[in-house]
């Protein structure tokens, strides 16, 4: 991982120092939001981390991703991210908060198993019949035909149909229907299942995916901008390996600019993140 120069953070916090009239006021959550999983805490995203002095928030649309996005639960702050064994992650270090959703007992929901997840959360909220993905072997799994009693079964690195017994579309069903997601789909499926878009465009919602085996996925969860640069800055939320809490990223290159992260100029061919260095190409979109 590459460490810049203090003196280059210091310079990428100034872009956002100054304190405009105009200064973004802290948005109120919508009341439609639904995070059906129940979480434990009211605390959220979008309260817990403003925009950087002299920056906004970009917009985003009522109902859409980054909306859903943008306001997360979160547990409280300080606390720790867990393995799903329920051992403490070693690096703390680049962890700023933690959301509040549960890690399957599985060692399974690791970092595409992230995006995935908190990607079938937002759809299920609206329209679980739209819900699906494909895995690694391109076999398209719908939520639809889960809770119907059609499924899949793996023989000899194939996939096959299998039946299970039918089910209401509930949110426990969601919950069964993500383990043989989480299982045979990956970062290699899903960078497939996105479309490439300019690190330059990014929004919240797109994802820094390095498709294989190792690879590594990393959800952009907000980003914001500088009335006077145009320089962005981005969140980062991830989950690892093993199987542990989703978290917000720490920017432990740059301290001073907190869970924030500087989005890199046209002239920078790499994206570094605290546990996985990314291509400038490797920023995709859900469609």
């Amino acid at each position: 991982m590459r460490v810049l120069p203090s003196f280059l953070w210091l310079s990428a916090a100034a872009l956002c120092s100054f304190d405009y009239p105009g200064r973004e006021v802290t948005p109120q959550r919508p009341r439609a939001l639904v995070y059906a999983w129940q979480p434990q805490t009211q605390q959220a995203l979008g309260a817990r981390f403003p925009a950087p002095a002299g920056c906004r928030r970009v917009p985003v649309a009522a109902g859409s991703w980054g909306e859903w996005l943008r306001w997360l639960p979160l547990k409280p702050a300080g606390t720790k991210a867990r393995l799903y064994n329920g051992q403490l992650k070693d690096r703390q270090d680049v962890v700023a908060a933690v959301v509040d959703i549960d890690v399957p007992p599985q060692d399974l929901q690791q970092c595409a198993d992230a995006v995935i997840r908190l990607r079938a959360e937002y759809v299920f909220s609206h329209d679980p019949n739209k819900l699906h993905f494909h895995l690694t072997t391109g076999y398209d799994f719908w939520f639809s035909d889960f809770v119907a009693g059609r499924t899949f079964r793996v023989a000899n690195e194939e996939v096959l149909p299998a039946t299970r017994p039918a089910e209401a579309p509930t949110h426990a069903a969601l919950a069964r229907y993500l383990v043989p997601t989480f299982g045979y789909a990956g970062t290699l499926s899903l960078s497939r299942e996105l479309r490439t878009v300019p690190l330059a465009q990014v929004q919240p919602g797109d994802v820094l995916i390095h498709g294989g085996a190792p690879g590594h996925a990393v959800l952009v969860v907000e980003v914001a901008e500088n009335m006077v640069s145009h320089q962005q800055y981005v969140l980062l939320a991830q989950s690892y390996m093993p199987a542990q809490s989703i978290h917000l990223l720490r920017n432990v290159d740059a301290p001073a600019l907190g869970a924030w992260f500087a989005v890199p100029g046209p002239n920078e061919a790499e994206f570094d993140t605290p546990e996985w260095t990314f291509a400038r190409q490797e920023l995709k979109r859900f469609e």
